[in-house]
């Protein structure tokens, strides 16, 4: 096997572990942050469902328990090993397409167009499970809930509409992950060289940082369509005829332009520590296929 494909396959492995790290460190402030998005508009003498980050997780865990802050986290953890291996598999293979020589050295924008390459490649295995999840998420404790689990829900949106239906939110998913894909790997890659002396390996606190930072940047980018694709997701079936174009058409004019950052508190809380745990995972993980397969 050559040292290209070595690369790529521990780009895979190392990659899912990351993801893994991700959503076990994160998940409670992604139900946060869907639930703030998802949230009705209240009427002209109504109150908010939440008042911000910490009200809507006091809330949650008053009527439904710690338990509550980790609904929906099946589909996402059983999706997110592949998702991960595949995001990191292709920014591996984006950088190199866009590398000219084998010792070229890697521009931000070089880095950016590999990393936005990699969107591409995640978008069919997380648009079913991002939409299975929002669905989880803003079920708030009722008593007899709509779906019991991601396999039910699933099967119902199968039953209801057929594929189509469980990969309504492909085109949202697409516009959020593409850009901000970008962004995450050139932001830590960059980062990473920036705060590593030449010559030296990289410490554990350079990748805490770099991924950090690299979630940060990648959710500063991709927030915006993310409101939209939870909205598009989570609404019944009928409600947006033409798609993430009404989505936008209607927030705009009902709520402004304020909307298309609701949650942003608990995304920017939660993308520094997940984050961190996916690179540091990530690093781990190759470091250890490294040593137990150094010539696989």
């Amino acid at each position: 096997m050559s040292e290209k494909e070595i690369s790529l396959v521990k780009y895979f492995l190392s990659g899912g572990f990351g993801g893994i790290c991700t959503i076990v460190v994160g998940h409670p402030l992604d139900t946060i942050k869907v639930r703030l998005q998802t949230m009705p508009v209240p009427g002209p003498n109504g109150t908010v469902l939440y008042n911000g980050t910490i009200d809507c997780a006091r809330k949650t865990i008053t009527k439904e328990g710690v338990r509550g802050l980790y609904k929906g986290m099946g589909a996402p953890l059983c999706g997110v090993a592949p998702v991960f291996a595949i995001s990191f598999y292709g920014f591996g293979l984006g950088k190199q397409l866009v590398r000219t020589s084998d010792n070229e050295e890697l521009s931000p924008l070089q880095l950016f167009y590999a990393g936005a390459f990699s969107g591409i490649f995640t978008t069919i295995i997380m648009t079913p499970g991002e939409r299975i999840k929002c669905l989880l998420q803003i079920q708030q404790g009722d008593a007899k809930p709509k779906y019991k689990g991601p396999i039910d829900c699933a099967k119902q949106l199968y039953k209801n509409g057929g594929i189509r239906n469980i990969y309504k939110g492909t085109c949202a998913t697409l516009l959020r992950d593409v850009p901000a894909s970008g962004m995450y790997f050139m932001t830590y890659e960059c980062l990473k060289k920036w705060m590593t002396p030449e010559g030296n390996k990289v410490g554990i606190l350079q990748t805490i940082i770099a991924g950090g930072f690299a979630g940060i940047a990648n959710w500063i980018v991709g927030m915006p369509p993310d409101v939209l694709k939870s909205r598009l997701q989570s609404a019944p079936d009928g409600t947006f005829k033409n798609g993430i174009r009404d989505v936008f058409v209607i927030l705009m004019k009902e709520e402004g332009p304020r909307a298309l950052y609701k949650g942003c508190v608990p995304v920017m809380l939660r993308a520094f520590p997940a984050n961190a745990a996916c690179f540091l995972g990530f690093e781990v993980a190759i470091k250890f296929l490294n040593w137990v397969l150094p010539n696989m």
